[in-house]
């Protein structure tokens, strides 16, 4: 079939879909394709028996012409298309071969052709509705409208206090405040103000079981909300809801054509014209060395039918697009097609700690007032928190979350500024406060303070903890210590990376040694490189990747943007990533599930896999129909079941990705 059935696909919707709309389910006869299909199908199912049992041609001929016309204008419109642009489309080939066998008597031959080429396109259409709505009917899931609070959430509607409005999701701002109340989905996605409920929330995370959701908790659209009252805080535009990311991302990926896919499309064109000049020289020398014309012709239309490339060009895109589609609902976003090509290449790993080996949730374990600091612990924790408010950085949420279960309220902080790698800064109540690493502030410096907070620093690494400095106009005025929780799955992901590539992983961490190397040797892993700035970080990937390595980087945080960018390919930890690190990472894990990497990767490489079996298919079938052809006599018939068997044959061995089991086996061969 046409190289480019597989990546068109329908526009996205406009807005989320209402809460009480069934699932969008593909519906065969919806399909174009498949109701002319249908149709000619019919047409040459009345007209067979009426030929086969002698009746007069009036009363069967109109009905072959009739699906002709319904199963093949399509194509030859479209072929007649690329003509004017000065491509050669194999489907125009399809339909001159069909009327080619009319033109010499074979009417019937050629209606056959014609049907099983619309059946097959349809099949193809098919296929291809079911791996975009196999995510996009996640958009089902999400409710049109939501209770919006008009005095911004002040007063508690469960009180009695509050005014409502219902509005379109698609209205929400950012600042908005909704009321979800028990048993709704939530209509965006925000953080809880106040309320407790339990959130179902398998459709975005995965997570098997309802997840406690009080103030402060992050919480979807889409989401199920349990038997409580929750007022939310909308903290993204309708557009960036994880929900429409996943669909948009999907889509965009599908769109995308893999390294593979392009080369035989560029093959194709030429195969094509060489073709043309095959074919005619299959029907001109036998007939110019005395051969019948009859029988020159349709042996140059079955040549032109059995040597046509369709079953190459679909090689390659169903197995990456069905891969894309099932990573997809399992909370893997593959921004391309290229990209999945590309995960399965990977022959080195390099991980980050925080939020990635790590649950990213780190928690301040210590706090430490220098003696001259004149702060209490809780002192010190205020102007922590109030510079590192604005911060994105997992460690930064620890501070504010301590400083928030601690009953202490951070001053307002202005001119806040964030150096990746190093730390924040932000003017409180007039003063400059710097929250970053210990060896960055103090390094080379011998002043009283500056001594003190190295040697509390130097002890809280030692125990495996992450220091944070706090100083005050440059001066020190205290330490914080921070721990983070390795992810369950951390060593067996580990395990299962080293499985695929034959290489264990590197960690690559701006944080200090002796954290990262407890975690390391808990996960497995023997190269540890810490305390890296960003660029650091590049240094690295590219060392490996000179030594001829394809580099995957998975991270999430500011400081793992550079690496993600500069390496092979770069996954990010989505459900606590920062935005720049989203952005710039090739494929992003939307469910906080670290596993969820080595099997794309498996995944990725039995798309591969599939993509070289598809074209040891199409060569096979092509190259025996051929000979066929050339040394004996191919019927028509048999050479339009053999070239469509074969273009079926490969589409839906590519399709096989789209099943559960495929994921299920993936999981399996990364070791989870």
């Amino acid at each position: 079939m046409s190289s480019t059935t597989l990546t068109e696909r329908p526009a996205p919707p406009a807005a989320p879909r209402p809460d009480t709309a069934p699932r969008r389910r593909t519906r065969v006869l919806s399909l174009p394709e498949a109701r002319w299909a249908a149709a000619a199908t019919v047409l040459f199912l009345i007209a067979l028996p009426l030929q086969l049992a002698g009746a007069p041609a009036w009363a069967w001929g109109p009905l072959y012409a009739l699906a002709y016309a319904t199963g093949g204008w399509e194509p030859a419109w479209a072929g007649l298309r690329a003509l004017r642009e000065k491509t050669l489309d194999v489907d125009l080939l399809m339909i001159v071969a069909a009327l080619g066998a009319a033109a010499v008597g074979q009417v019937m031959d050629g209606a056959l052709l014609i049907v099983i080429f619309a059946t097959s396109g349809a099949l193809e259409a098919v296929a291809t509705a079911r791996t975009a709505d196999s995510v996009r009917g996640l958009l089902d899931l999400a409710p049109t409208t939501a209770t919006r609070l008009l005095d911004g959430g002040t007063s508690r509607p469960e009180a009695g206090g509050g005014t409502e409005e219902t509005v379109p999701t698609g209205q929400l701002a950012v600042g908005d405040t909704v009321l979800v109340r028990p048993g709704e989905r939530i209509g965006a996605d925000g953080r809880v103000l106040d309320g407790a409920s339990d959130v179902d929330q398998a459709t975005i995370t995965g997570e098997p079981l309802p997840v406690a959701k009080a103030a402060g908790d992050e919480v979807f659209a889409g989401t199920l909300n349990g038997t409580g009252v929750l007022r939310v805080k909308v903290e993204r535009d309708a557009s960036d809801f994880v929900i429409a990311r996943i669909v948009t991302m999907v889509e965009e990926a599908s769109e995308t054509k893999a390294p593979t896919q392009l080369f035989i499309e560029k093959v194709e064109q030429r195969y094509s014209i060489g073709m043309v000049a095959a074919t005619l020289a299959v029907f001109a020398v036998p007939l110019a060395l005395g051969a019948a014309f009859t029988g020159s012709l349709l042996r140059a239309m079955t040549f032109m039918i059995v040597a046509s490339p369709c079953a190459v060009v679909l090689a390659t895109m169903p197995p990456l697009l069905s891969a894309i589609a099932n990573a997809g609902r399992h909370g893997v976003l593959v921004k391309s097609a290229v990209v999945m090509e590309r995960l399965g290449q990977a022959d080195a790993v390099a991980l980050d700690k925080t939020g990635t080996l790590t649950e990213g949730t780190p928690r301040v374990s210590e706090i430490h007032a220098l003696s001259g600091s004149g702060l209490s612990d809780d002192g010190l924790l205020a102007l922590a928190a109030a510079a590192e408010h604005a911060s994105e950085h997992p460690l930064a949420r620890a501070v504010v979350d301590a400083a928030r279960s601690r009953g202490v309220t951070p001053a307002p902080a202005e001119d806040f500024a964030s150096v990746p790698g190093a730390g924040v800064t932000a003017t409180v109540g007039g003063r400059v406060v710097a929250v970053g690493a210990p060896v960055r502030l103090v390094n080379g410096r011998t002043d009283a303070a500056s001594t003190e907070a190295a040697g509390l620093a130097a002890a809280l690494e030692e125990a495996g903890r992450t220091a944070a400095l706090v100083e005050v106009d440059g001066v020190p005025v205290g330490v914080l210590g921070l721990a983070d929780r390795l992810r369950p799955d951390a060593a067996a992901t580990v395990a299962g990376l080293t499985r695929l590539t034959g290489r264990a992983p590197v960690l690559l961490t701006g944080d200090n040694p002796g954290a990262a190397a407890r975690v390391a040797a808990e996960v497995g892993i023997a190269e540890v490189r810490a305390g890296l700035l960003p660029r650091e970080k590049v240094a690295a990937v590219r060392e490996q990747e000179t030594a001829g390595r394809k580099v995957l980087v998975v991270g999430d945080g500011v400081n793992d943007a550079p690496a993600l960018a500069a390496a092979h390919t770069g996954v990010a930890m989505g459900r606590a990533g920062s935005d720049l690190a989203l952005e710039t990472a090739d494929a992003i894990v939307v469910r906080d599930e670290l596993a969820t990497v080595p099997a794309v990767v498996a995944l990725s490489r039995r798309a591969r896999s599939l993509v070289v079996q598809n074209l040891v298919i199409a060569s096979v079938f092509i190259s025996v129909l051929v000979v066929w052809d050339l040394t004996a006599t191919l019927p028509l018939p048999l050479g339009v079941l053999g070239h469509e068997g074969s273009t079926v044959l490969v589409g839906l061995n590519g399709l096989r990705l789209l099943r559960e089991a495929a994921w299920t086996d993936a999981r399996a061969a990364g070791g989870s």
